[in-house]
């Protein structure tokens, strides 16, 4: 009989799930561990592995259809065997196999592509008709990075182009780069109007926010912090492990590594905001468990340091690198994103100058950090020096913490700030 599979709960906000990409079609042997597809959740782009072993019986749920948790999304079974596709609830097969068709055609394809007939050698096919393989999602990212397709080889099932195709191409040597960062137009006017699809991470975070910011009172808090010794160090410190051979140096500290490991020591020594609001009682960590905004193409991420409090600056920056690198293509898991004590957010590099970011809760607070710029100030003898000013706000959850408490960790953070040794304690 044949197995039905239904789309996994991958996080635990997950509500609906996208087929982004099957590897495995119709007709396909699979065995147990191969993976079948890919599922774009709430947060992330992850694998589906296959527990059964047979042969991949139909496709039901679409690419690109969003499928609620639960719901059949393909059938395994014995090659040749019937399955009752009225009997699975939730996703229409005429949609699916109308869905199906569509990441075969390109835009050259004709509209009668949707023919069953067997595929030719795609690079052939390729040759010959135009048509370019390509699952909707590296389409998109290929659109979004200015990546000609048309120069990859695709991986996948038949030649075709996937995600990790297109994420592992030098943009540089196949296509006009672009800034991910800086909107680009090719028109010179403003964009078109137009109603876009909210997607399902950018609805979690909308719903997440507003929770934040209509359940828990906020209370903001500044300081304005000379990091002048901070990037003296800093630049001392990549400049001497550059010279070092690869197997004792290979970093490079960004300011962001600094600031994290500043405000888990500041955590440490004022353990009150370490804390989290549970309702009827109010929890104090023992560890800390520090995230930090992570911002990607459709929405923000906040991956997870954890046990901060025990890992060097060395540790950290490490950490935090690969986390940004798994964000940015989606690959963060569920735990890596979960479970934090304290946020830092980070606006500095793009010369904001100060702003308090939304308690990401149950956190007590979130530490926003603005550009350093330079300036006179006036120093306790009375002399007058250039200085470099990082000026950082602290959004407090008023339920968990008081305003003491925020300036408490305040002080100490700028202490370590300003005397940076501190953080090698």
């Amino acid at each position: 009989m044949a197995t039905i599979i239904d789309m996994p709960k991958l996080s635990d906000t997950m509500t609906l799930g996208t087929v982004a990409n099957w590897l495995k079609n119709e007709g396909d042997t699979v065995e147990s561990g191969d993976v079948i597809a890919e599922i774009e959740t709430d947060k992330a782009t992850m694998e589906l592995e296959a527990f059964d072993e047979g042969v991949l019986l139909k496709q039901i749920a679409a690419v690109g259809a969003q499928v609620p948790v639960g719901s059949p999304i393909c059938a395994i079974g014995e090659e040749g065997e019937s399955i009752d596709i009225q009997s699975t609830p939730a996703t229409d097969t005429s949609t699916s196999a109308e869905a199906n068709a569509e990441p075969e055609t390109s835009e050259n394809a004709s509209s009668d592509s949707r023919s069953s007939e067997a595929e030719p050698d795609p690079t052939q096919e390729k040759a010959a008709t135009g048509r370019l393989k390509a699952s909707p999602l590296a389409r998109k990212i290929a659109e979004q990075r200015s990546i000609d397709l048309s120069k990859l080889t695709g991986s996948g099932p038949k030649g075709r182009i996937v995600k990790k195709d297109v994420l592992g191409a030098d943009s540089g040597s196949v296509g006009q780069p672009t800034s991910t960062d800086v909107p680009t137009s090719t028109s010179g006017g403003i964009a078109v109007s137009e109603d876009i699809p909210v997607s399902q991470m950018r609805a979690i975070i909308a719903q997440r926010l507003q929770e934040s910011k209509t359940t828990a009172p906020h209370f903001y808090l500044e300081s304005e912090i000379d990091v002048g010794a901070l990037l003296d160090l800093r630049k001392q410190l990549n400049s001497e492990l550059a010279a070092l051979p690869p197997e004792h140096g290979s970093v490079k500290f960004s300011v962001n590594d600094f600031i994290l490991k500043a405000a888990t020591e500041a955590l440490r020594r004022v353990p009150a905001m370490n804390r989290s609001w549970a309702g009827k009682t109010i929890r104090q960590h023992s560890s800390v468990d520090i995230s930090f905004g992570v911002a990607i193409e459709d929405g923000l991420l906040t991956p997870v340091i954890r046990n901060a409090e025990a890992k060097s600056l060395k540790s950290i920056s490490a950490e935090a690198k690969e986390l940004i690198t798994k964000a940015r293509s989606k690959k963060l898991s569920p735990n890596e994103m979960s479970g934090s004590t304290f946020t830092v957010t980070n606006l500095g590099m793009f010369g904001v100058t100060g702003f308090y970011g939304i308690i990401n809760t149950p956190n007590a607070g979130i530490l926003s950090i603005g550009a350093t710029i330079a300036r006179p100030v006036v120093r306790d003898n009375g002399s007058i020096e250039a200085a470099q000013i990082m000026k950082i706000g602290l959004s407090c959850d008023h339920r968990v913490v008081d305003g003491a408490t925020g300036a408490k960790f305040l002080q100490s953070l700028k202490t370590i700030l300003e005397n940076p040794a501190f953080i090698f304690l």
